[in-house]
């Protein structure tokens, strides 16, 4: 089965034949073929498919809702050198990714109608469905808001100004009572800027061994305990990106349980590795908010476990060779993700007894859906097909040289992995991978 670039692989009829289906929310768990016809699920279990159906062997893989990531960065417009959006919806669409979510922070800012409806209408046939994140603020500056009920109606499914903090307390409460008369989720990097300036890794013992700026957990805890406070009192929905301290954990299980509208995502490369990882100066462990310490990174697994973090997102960030060939002070922050994401969580969530399978489903295609007021990706009959195929016995190796994204800025090359995707469906096509 051929593909090119973004197109899947374009068939009237196909059975997804032997292969076990996994849908949490409809209580699915069991081995069954799917047939689909016309892009939607015509029939589950003993379907019936006529010899006309093209039959794909699923022997052995897991057929789940399509995995969404809410949070990546395409850089299109404006750094196309770095990632434009036929290359991350490729990307996407290999690392078992069927929807995303891309963030305003191109050159120039997605921050009005005409950059939202160009994002939707140059991707409207790739088999990744690609969601426009409108900016929260005029070309991100967080001083004057967008024309948010505009953007929303253009299509924007949520408003960030990320990469920058919303500094302004009043602005964010504007943005969040607007976003809440739309429907619509804010969702907040959440950093005191006065607290990380200068920083380039995590401020501990590692970064005074070093010798090198730190930035503190208190930058992003101080922001996500000021911007739930707001949340709380305006009684609108807050999502917090990129959660990466033990504090923030901690806030937003506090935050939940007083009833506050708060969800939160963290990143698979804050799960498995730490601080300790930048001993070797190099720039491929430089990211914001950073690595942090290993009771952070136990806290974020156990706030994955009990419900507090909702989301695993990848926080793509992809940079040139010349932005990350640099010492580390001088480097960009920041790390692709897509093509590694379903690999990390596999092997070091499932693989480790962290999460079950069935966890996975919910973190990385149910709850972000949800989050953002999307229609579901579910395993019925008469809707439409949204799957990822996982293979959880595929052992391989990951090789920037043979990732489709333009970029290579990467802290897992040579990593080997037991799990990786097999294959994606929408929008009437599927895409298998070799």
């Amino acid at each position: 089965m051929k593909t090119k670039g973004t197109q899947g692989h374009r068939a009237k009829s196909v059975l997804l034949a032997g292969g076990h289906i996994l849908d949490p929310s409809a209580g699915l768990h069991a081995k069954a073929d799917v047939w689909i016809q016309d892009g939607m699920i015509r029939k589950i279990g003993k379907t019936g498919a006529g010899a006309s159906a093209e039959s794909l062997d699923c022997t052995g893989k897991v057929i789940v809702p399509g995995f969404m990531d809410m949070h990546a960065h395409f850089r299109d417009p404006g750094q196309e050198e770095k990632e434009t959006l036929e290359s991350g919806s490729t990307a996407a669409m290999h690392g078992g990714f069927t929807e995303v979510c891309v963030m305003p922070n191109t050159v120039p800012a997605v921050d009005n109608r005409a950059a939202v409806e160009s994002v939707l209408e140059r991707t409207r046939d790739f088999l990744v469905a690609v969601h426009p994140v409108a900016a929260i603020t005029q070309d991100r500056r967080g001083e004057i808001l967008t024309e948010m009920a505009e953007l929303s109606e253009a299509g924007a499914v949520a408003f960030s100004d990320d990469g920058n903090p919303v500094s302004n307390a009043g602005v964010f409460r504007r943005a969040l009572e607007y976003a809440g008369m739309l429907g619509k989720t804010v969702i907040e990097h959440s950093e005191e800027k006065s607290l990380s300036e200068g920083g380039v890794m995590h401020e501990g013992l590692v970064s005074t061994a070093l010798g090198m700026a730190g930035i503190s957990s208190l930058s992003e805890d101080v922001a996500v305990a000021r911007n739930i406070l707001i949340a709380e009192y305006t009684k609108t929905r807050l999502h917090i990106a990129h959660v990466s301290t033990e504090g923030s954990v901690r806030l937003i299980r506090d935050a939940k349980a007083r009833g506050v509208k708060v969800t939160a995502e963290t990143c698979p490369h804050y799960l498995v590795l730490t601080d300790e990882a930048v001993r070797g100066f190099s720039s491929q462990f430089k990211m914001n908010p950073p690595l942090r310490g290993e009771s952070d990174r136990l806290a974020l697994i156990e706030g994955l476990k009990d419900g507090t973090i909702d989301v695993i997102a990848t926080d793509h960030a992809p940079h040139t060779v010349d932005d990350k060939d640099l010492e580390f002070q001088a480097a960009a922050f920041g790390i692709i993700g897509l093509e590694t994401a379903v690999g990390i969580v596999l092997t070091h969530l499932v693989g480790k007894g962290c999460l079950t399978l069935e966890q996975v489903v919910e973190k990385m295609a149910v709850r972000p859906r949800a989050i953002l007021g999307l229609p579901p990706a579910a395993l019925a009959e008469g809707m439409p097909a949204n799957l990822t195929l996982i293979d959880t016995g595929r052992v391989w190796s990951a090789d920037p040289s043979t990732f489709q994204s333009r970029s290579r800025n990467t802290p897992f090359a040579g990593w080997e992995f037991k799990g990786a995707s097999a294959g994606v469906v929408r929008n009437g096509q599927i895409f298998m991978k070799p």
